[in-house]
């Protein structure tokens, strides 16, 4: 999981004891969990049913990076969909792994959730377009921008949150005894002129569930 910490910071051998009582001076707000990493490629596939290979963009620097892999690796089979990482520190690697997946055919695209993955937006767009692979993201932001498909949670309601927890900490609540909160809402957002474009059409029950559709 991924925690945005509003205060404190490492003690002991552990970052956190546990969700409920996060110990010594860390608490914040989680903004993913590697279990939500499955559901990208679940996502790709129920979008594009014929996506049999798929190239998985993660920074592999980070736990988190590792442990959104490794969840998307165990649904894969499942799926039916063979997964490759890819290294998104280096935009020569990104190139070259998005060109193999789509001169294989049948191909696709999940950029996991990272610093880098922002940094790269732009490339990882042009690359999209290029190459016109499905592909799902854990950022809006990359759907705005022309992409296909995003899952991930709302970014403003953690801030909202984190301004009353900076407000118990003030007035002398101990961070160790503010429980470290999941996110309470995930947004799909799918767009479909995207899709129409790739020649994709977008399940009704996938689009009844939608947060937004843009057209």
């Amino acid at each position: 999981m991924c925690a945005s910490t509003i205060a404190g910071a490492r003690t002991g051998a552990g970052f956190v004891d546990s969700l409920a009582q996060p110990g010594g001076n860390t608490t914040g707000f989680m903004l993913f969990e590697y279990s939500l990493s499955g559901k990208w490629l679940e996502l790709l596939k129920q979008i594009a049913s014929g996506v049999k290979r798929a190239a998985i963009l993660r920074d592999p620097s980070v736990s988190v990076g590792i442990g959104q892999f490794a969840v998307i690796q165990a649904v894969a089979p499942s799926l039916g969909v063979d997964v490759k990482p890819v290294n998104i520190q280096s935009p020569d690697e990104i190139e070259r792994a998005v060109a193999s997946i789509a001169r294989s055919g049948n191909g696709g695209m999940v950029v996991t959730a990272s610093a880098l993955a922002g940094v790269h937006r732009d490339l990882i767009t042009m690359l999209f377009a290029q190459y016109k692979l499905p592909s799902v993201y854990p950022f809006r932001s990359f759907v705005d921008a022309g992409g296909l498909a995003s899952y991930g949670p709302n970014f403003i309601e953690p801030y909202r949150q984190a301004t009353n927890y900076v407000d118990r900490i003030l007035k002398g609540e101990r961070p160790a005894d503010l429980p470290v909160q999941a996110p309470t809402k995930y947004e799909l957002v799918i767009n479909l002129k995207t899709a129409k474009m790739l020649g994709l059409t977008v399940p009704p029950t996938l689009l009844a569930r939608a947060d937004e559709v843009i057209e």
